[in-house]
């Protein structure tokens, strides 16, 4: 089954159903949320979208690039656990990375500032 990213919800007033105008098309079409988890190896998708596009979701990761505000370098730190996430509550227990999600690492907590499911890599940084 297709996600839809169009078409009418709902009911009537009166409690009947709308006829529907027209199918659904390809270029309406959504996809499920990649849910960027912690594991041992990185783990990347890539996915063809509209007009022969790309997008590289990262699927799972164990490093991140991490941004030192002090120093203005970064490195390449493992990732422990998701300490924070204000995307989802339930997201720390499975320990699922979006953009803003706290993050602990080996030099401390991070926040995350890229979007792992469009941008195809996991930048962060130290808090």
């Amino acid at each position: 089954m297709v996600l839809s990213q169009r078409g009418r919800v709902g009911r009537k007033p009166t409690g009947g159903i709308y006829k529907q105008a027209c199918r659904k098309r390809r270029f309406e079409m959504g996809r499920e949320p990649t849910h960027t988890g912690i594991a041992v190896k990185d783990k990347i998708k890539v996915i063809h979208t509209k007009g022969e596009n790309l997008k590289v979701r990262v699927v799972s990761a164990h490093v991140i690039n991490l941004l030192d505000p002090k120093t203005k370098k970064y490195q390449k730190v493992e990732v422990k656990t998701v300490a924070e996430n204000p995307a989802n509550r339930h997201f720390i227990r499975r320990n699922i990375i979006t953009k803003g999600a706290i993050v602990t690492t080996e030099l401390g907590k991070a926040r995350v500032t890229s979007r792992p499911g469009q941008d195809g890599t996991v930048n962060a940084v130290l808090v």
